[in-house]
């Protein structure tokens, strides 16, 4: 796409129409939190409700018939890949340990990336929280329609920061070490449960730094997105250009990537 206005009105639409599903998703899972939650398991710690499903077959369902030709990527495996450029990458509900116990930091998340060039839309929907984030390319980042930058912050010491663990860390013992690294350096670390909602609040302003590892692509797509266009850095550990099919990620408001940068480097 081309940086014209014809590629900033379908910014614009895609944009509208990645709200649109988000906000329909988050309220089917409001519905959802005061009935009985049905929960199996993909691992001894990863938990899937039947929420996890049936937002994901709405949210396919609303893309297929939107945009038949797009290429779909989902966390339950409601995935289609016919080559399309454009790619819808959707989590149903991000934070599902969260959801099972009734703990509000879980969202909808959904992203439209290009293969050339990245992301181009991307929606976050905490409906507990009562948030909504968005960013289209080029467009800023918004919360609840309000625009919204990183923070200032230019030292760890002074930062707030977040991660979360993979499911198998206690198999793994994965980012315990970091954990304790910046908790130490920084003036606190929080483990909220949610990548997309922990990346929307570095891009509010409210972490000032948060990496996370092993996670996947339906869990950065629209966060990255909306970090960017607040202003903040997005990279792997090693400073590369992130893509959502990386497995570790850096995501701060520019200041402190370097230095959290740094201490991710540290054996």
């Amino acid at each position: 796409m081309g940086n014209d206005n014809n590629s900033l009105q379908a910014v614009k639409e895609y944009l509208d129409f990645a709200r649109d599903i988000a906000e329909e998703g988050g309220a089917r899972l409001i519905e959802g939190l005061n009935s009985e939650r049905k929960i199996s398991y993909k691992g001894r710690v990863d938990l899937v409700t039947e929420m996890d499903r049936e937002n994901e077959r709405l949210l396919v369902k609303r893309i297929s018939e939107k945009y038949p030709s797009h290429d779909i990527l989902a966390e339950e495996g409601s995935s289609k890949n016919t080559g399309s450029p454009y790619k819808w990458i959707i989590d149903p509900l991000d934070g599902t340990t969260n959801y099972a116990h009734g703990f509000g930091f879980f969202c909808v998340s959904v992203a439209l990336w290009e293969k050339e060039t990245g992301p181009l839309a991307a929606a976050v929907h905490a409906p507990f929280l009562r948030e909504l984030y968005e960013a289209g390319r080029g467009s800023g980042a918004f919360l609840n329609g309000r625009s919204i930058n990183v923070s200032r912050v230019d030292k760890i010491e002074n930062a707030l920061l977040a991660t979360g663990f993979p499911y198998d860390v206690r198999e793994s013992g994965d980012n315990i070490e970091h954990f304790k690294t910046f908790l130490m350096r920084a003036r606190g670390v929080r483990r909220p449960g949610s990548a997309a909602i922990d990346l929307c609040q570095v891009a509010a302003g409210r972490f000032d730094g948060f990496w996370e590892i092993k996670l996947n692509p339906w869990d950065t797509a629209a966060g990255v997105l909306i970090v960017e266009e607040a202003g903040g850095k997005v990279s792997d550990f090693d400073g590369e250009v992130y893509d959502p099919y990386k497995k570790k990620i850096l995501a701060t408001n520019g200041h402190i990537h370097e230095e959290m940068k740094e201490v991710l480097s540290e054996k």
